[in-house]
């Protein structure tokens, strides 16, 4: 027979493989994978891991309030919660 094309092939094979099944693969999300530097690897790293730890850090600290029962709250002196207990009143 004649000879058929790389892209001719890929189209047949593509083309039979959608009779047989009706399954498909997802789409891709994601850039596929690429090379990096032993240098970016090692900043991304660092980065993860500070990132990671700050996490950690902030649950400890949430849990820990939780245990000791401690509710943060805002504090303004100066703001509106310190006018709610002074009544101005001008009379004439």
């Amino acid at each position: 027979g004649s000879p058929i094309t790389t892209e001719e092939r890929r189209l047949r094979d593509k083309k039979h493989l959608n009779d047989i099944t009706a399954a498909r693969l997802p789409p891709l999300h994601h850039a596929p994978a690429k090379l990096l530097s032993i240098e970016e690897s090692i900043a991304i790293q660092i980065q993860q891991k500070e990132a990671y730890e700050e996490m950690q850090a902030k649950l400890a600290a949430q849990k820990l309030a939780e245990r000791l029962n401690i509710k943060m709250i805002s504090f303004e002196p100066e703001g509106e919660a310190a006018m709610q207990y002074r009544e101005v009143r001008d009379e004439d």
